[in-house]
């Protein structure tokens, strides 16, 4: 059976030319298992990514076909929709009158977050927080942060019934 994998990713800008990729968030799933895969700082490669999405036939994201896959096609230098189906659940949001970035959509849908002050501004500060002070109750609140939205990319999928 295919794994269905949820993708997000944590950088330190919008633009791959000047921002560098901090997280690689997959959450993957086949019906009998799941887990979670992060890939962080040095450990982000291109072997470790298609290592970690082994055996998947499909990947979501939201606003992955404008971010997400154009930032790991440049860091990388590896294509994912070449390799495996993609689905933007931004562009099926959308043909709900759902618009946003995912936490928008997220509370114009009901679905819960537990870290509600976060978001990608503070992301790249915390970030910043840990690479160059080691804090690492900033990386530890990164990452708790790029598993909710990999989890709630899922609950995403669920409600739009895809």
């Amino acid at each position: 059976m295919e794994y269905s994998a949820y993708l997000d990713i944590e950088t330190t800008g919008l633009s791959p030319l000047s921002g560098k990729l901090t997280v690689i968030g997959i959450y993957r799933e086949d019906g009998t298992d799941s887990r979670i895969v992060q890939l962080v700082g040095d450990e982000i490669c291109r072997s470790r990514l298609i290592a970690a999405l082994e055996g998947t036939g499909i990947i979501y994201t939201y606003n992955g076909a404008r971010f997400d896959l154009p930032f790991i096609r440049a860091k990388l230098d590896v294509d994912l929709a070449e390799y495996y189906r993609h689905r933007d659940l931004m562009y099926a949001c959308r043909k709900r009158n759902l618009y946003g970035g995912l936490k928008g959509v997220e509370r114009q849908l009901g679905i819960q977050r537990q870290l509600q002050d976060i978001d990608g501004r503070v992301a790249v500060q915390l970030w910043h927080n840990y690479s160059c002070y080691g804090d690492r109750r900033s990386l530890e609140m990164l990452l708790k942060y790029n598993k909710e939205d990999v989890l709630n990319l899922r609950v995403l999928r669920e409600r739009l019934n895809l």
